[in-house]
């Protein structure tokens, strides 16, 4: 069995889903593992210290038995910056604030109401009929103390169309808010 194969096969006979493995310089073998999901399912909940620790001790026992050779294993939750892969990601975020990052330059295609060489996008991700959208507003933020206006007009919303071949990477936007306010897209996530 490939590691990839034995890492996915003991995580998700725990329970979990395999988000992401990393293997770095120095023997260090992460793994990513979250809350399995499928579609008309309220998120889940996020994943504990306690599932790690599970996790953690049924991968080194996997891992020996494999022969796998690493010297420090660091099991994790996706965290708040969550990476976004699958189709199925995309529709459990839906209505999130992601950020992404295209293949390509939106080119000539934007009709001049984003630069040429853009790449980097952070805004709200939506459905469309032929695939995804991000809709942002390009305004500065107010700067904490800063006083608003309430006569100022807000930045016109802008979207871009993209389907999931045309990203390099896309994750959930850290967005934390210390206030106590209601969680991003209404729900805990």
């Amino acid at each position: 069995m490939t590691l990839q194969q034995t890492i996915s096969g003991t995580v998700q006979g725990l329970g979990f889903d395999l988000v992401e493995t990393e293997r770095s310089a120095g023997g260090l073998l992460r793994v990513t593992i979250d809350h399995p999901w499928s579609p008309g399912m309220a998120r889940s909940l996020p994943v504990t210290v306690e599932d790690c620790e599970r996790a953690t001790r049924q991968l080194q026992y996997a891992l020996e038995v494999e022969g796998v050779d690493y010297r420090r294993l660091e099991v994790s939750s996706p965290g708040i910056d969550r990476p976004l892969r699958h189709a199925q990601d995309f529709e459990r975020f839906e209505g999130e604030v992601v950020d992404l990052v295209l293949k390509a330059p939106i080119g000539a295609a934007a009709a001049g109401q984003v630069a040429v060489n853009r790449k980097k996008f952070r805004g709200v991700l939506q459905r469309t009929e032929i695939g995804w959208r991000i809709v942002w507003r390009d305004e500065p933020a107010a700067k904490p103390g800063q006083r608003v206006s309430a006569k100022r007009t807000p930045a016109p919303e802008q979207a871009l169309d993209f389907t999931l071949d045309e990203l390099q990477s896309a994750r959930l936007a850290p967005v934390v808010d210390f206030k106590g306010r209601a969680p991003r897209g209404g729900e805990a996530g």
